[in-house]
């Protein structure tokens, strides 16, 4: 597959630097030369499509080096939007990522939106060394609700695999999705119908020393949130703070040579809560990302979440990321061990 991104980001004068960019029709890369502190060795990097999505049968492959030392940060401005299929063509988009000695690597986009009848694979493959960090937020939406379309599009792969230096696998997944519909008994169940009335589902992965501290505390803390939820009924029955469907679910679980890595896998009933989730436990990452995690997921508030940050008003964040909920964003309450379809 043809080349259509190329990133290299390398230390000069001491800073993590852009220092070579190659984009092409449909991609396009913004790199802020003053999105981050001064104080923070970071460089943040925004990818654009032209028409706000993929069509159907772009093929996209993006490639990324980060050198040694180095701190890259590489979202989005929105949801990756993908269109509808024609003649069955699939949309392709591959990320092919190294990352060098000591060097922080945090990919966090905002979620694919598939339409009616669209068909998707993306690829990710991640090569790094043993001391090498990694955040990697993976999350995909329903599609179009506000236009009747739930879990109605044709066809989603999403595969992410993390190799060392050596070659060896440290982390192999992958999420498949198709309207194949499923013999139950009852009648036939497509997606929607086995995802019930849950509209997102994300995957978080952390890898590298940099993320020991708050690959702990999201594990303490997601534990302590189910643990509210599975407390043993009284005698009259469950406890009335507790809702009847659980609007998040999360479980946390370690991998590679003494827990280096952690993944973390949600689902959830809405967007939103998704996106707090992200916010509220990847705080931690403000020191490493010199901006905080928000400003990454808030889309066109960004800029107003950097001026307050770099401004020390800590009070108008809120102002920018809060979205309404009819229930505590923090009481999560169910675990979904295995909720791919």
């Amino acid at each position: 597959m043809e080349t259509t991104g190329l990133l290299e980001v390398k230390a000069v004068g001491g800073r993590s630097t852009v220092a070579r960019c190659f984009a092409k029709y449909p991609l396009k890369f913004l790199v802020p030369r003053k999105a981050a502190c001064s104080k923070v060795d970071a460089v943040w990097i925004y990818a654009i499509s032209y028409g706000g999505g993929i069509v159907s049968g772009d093929c996209i492959k993006c490639e990324i080096n980060v050198a040694d030392g180095c701190t890259a940060v590489f979202t989005t401005q929105a949801s990756t939007k993908v269109y509808k299929s024609k003649r069955l063509e699939c949309s392709v988009q591959v990320l092919e990522a190294r990352i060098g000695r000591g060097s922080l690597l945090a990919l966090v986009p905002h979620p694919v939106t598939c339409f009616s009848t669209a068909r998707y694979c993306q690829t990710q493959l991640f090569n790094i060394d043993v001391d090498s960090n990694l955040l990697l937020v993976d999350w995909l939406t329903s599609g179009r609700r506000e236009s009747g379309e739930k879990w109605d599009f044709d066809f989603y792969k999403s595969t992410n695999n993390v190799f060392l230096q050596d070659g060896q696998p440290l982390f192999l997944d992958s999420v498949f999705l198709t309207q194949v519909l499923l013999q139950q008994e009852g009648g036939k169940l497509g997606i929607a119908e086995r995802m019930q009335d849950y509209q997102v589902i994300a995957m978080v992965v952390l890898i590298g020393p940099k993320l020991t501290d708050i690959q702990g505390q999201l594990q303490e803390e997601v534990k302590n949130y189910m643990s509210e939820y599975f407390r043993y009924p009284n005698r009259i029955g469950r406890s009335k703070n507790v809702p009847e469907k659980p609007p998040l679910v999360a479980s946390c679980s370690s991998f590679g040579h003494k827990g280096v890595g952690m993944v973390v896998r949600i689902a959830a009933l809405t967007t939103e809560l998704v996106y707090e989730f992200l916010r509220l436990h990847l705080a931690g990452m403000e020191q490493l990302l010199a901006i905080p995690i928000q400003a990454a997921l808030a889309g066109s508030n960004a800029a107003d979440i950097i001026m307050d940050w770099q401004e020390g008003d800590q009070s108008n964040l809120g102002r920018h990321t809060s979205r309404s909920t009819s229930f505590p964003v923090l009481i999560l309450t169910s675990i979904l061990s295995k909720f791919y379809v």
